[in-house]
């Protein structure tokens, strides 16, 4: 399944062009099968999705507790294994971001 496909599963309007961007911001990474995946389940992996992709990449100023509630709630949305561009995605939309890859 394409990141698109699975995006859309959560965000039937997703728009191609961002996710494309986000494909391409994050090539790297996604070669990595185990960067693929967000593991909810590490706080350290968390706390670097918090500082480095909602505050830097999104420039989400809100506290961190606030940050860390939408982080969750974008985990318990997407059930199962947790697609990295998808929760990126979920996270920019919910942000009103999504143009920061557009």
């Amino acid at each position: 399944m394409s990141a698109l496909e699975d995006i859309q599963k959560y965000a039937p309007n997703a728009d191609e062009a961002v996710v494309a961007a986000m494909e391409k911001t994050y090539a790297l990474a996604l070669t990595n099968a185990d960067a693929r995946l967000v593991a909810f389940s590490d706080p350290e992996e968390l706390k670097t999705m918090r500082e480095n992709f909602v505050k830097k990449k999104l420039g989400v100023t809100e506290s961190d507790a606030d940050i860390d509630a939408a982080i969750k709630a974008v985990g318990e949305q997407v059930p199962g294994r947790h697609q990295r561009l998808t929760v990126y995605y979920l996270l920019a939309e919910k942000y009103g971001k999504l143009g920061v890859f557009g």
